[in-house]
């Protein structure tokens, strides 16, 4: 597997690399002169406005990673070098999804912390000290904030599964079927709704809302949001297994 992180981290680099690094750089820049308070006002919205477009162009890489990665599994011709790969498919699909995940969520969380750090420092010692307070008064504070960082980590995996599974069903099942990329995209429909659906089971936590053919639960306890957490990486757990089967069968590059 190590060989297949390789890969994987080379093809997401490919777009994600030069973007982060100066991304990085300039928000590292920036946050070294703000703590000094070398930054004018001028200065520092200005850079506040530039922290702000990088994650609109990170967000762009990261997408250009993702689809760079996920080319390597579906289409020629690194493909063939990625279906002659003596392991199981269950394991290059695995080495694929956390390279994903992982060089997402932490250049992601890298720039908009960047953000939220400039705009705090911008407003000055007054929101600093209401911050601290507001975590210090919230006894559960770090429950909440645990819980919710893992339920956003789960609920990413999902859309990764599904986008995967969805195109593994294209390259597979759908492959001779006329249109067979809008059959994807309805499959892509059906599997956000059923998973929408799941959200039936935290009826005991919250109250249900509809909002067409979909349905929304107001949370009223912290329980829900392990049980919640539970919920979204069972369903991502089940993708995987569907996707990795299919791969072992005939994927059509």
């Amino acid at each position: 597997m190590k060989a297949q992180f390789k890969y994987a981290i080379i093809a997401g680099l490919y777009f994600r690399g030069p973007a982060f690094a100066v991304i990085f750089i300039m928000n590292a820049v920036f946050i070294t002169l703000g703590s000094l308070g070398l930054l004018p006002f001028a200065a520092h919205v200005t850079a506040l406005s530039l922290c702000g477009v990088s994650i609109a162009v990170m967000l762009a890489a990261n997408i250009g990673g993702d689809v760079a990665i996920t080319k390597r599994m579906f289409s020629s011709p690194q493909a063939y070098l990625h279906a002659l790969t003596p392991v199981p498919r269950w394991k290059t699909l695995l080495t694929s999804i956390v390279t994903m995940a992982v060089m997402d969520l932490v250049t992601m969380t890298i720039v908009i912390f960047s953000q939220v750090w400039l705009a705090l420092n911008l407003a000055g010692e007054v929101i600093w000290q209401l911050v601290r307070i507001a975590i210090r008064s919230q006894e559960s504070s770090l429950f909440y904030i645990v819980w919710g960082s893992l339920l956003i980590i789960a609920g990413y995996f999902l859309i990764i599964m599904i986008i995967l599974f969805c195109v593994t069903v294209k390259r597979s099942i759908f492959f001779k079927l006329p249109a067979s990329g809008f059959l994807a995209f309805l499959l892509a429909c059906g599997c956000f709704y059923i998973v929408n659906l799941f959200q039936l089971l935290l009826i005991p936590f919250g109250d249900v809302w509809r909002f067409g053919v979909f349905i929304f639960i107001t949370i009223e306890s912290g329980a829900a949001i392990p049980v919640f957490t539970l919920i979204t990486l069972l369903q991502a757990a089940a993708l995987f297994v569907l996707t990795s089967k299919l791969l072992e069968r005939k994927v059509n590059l």
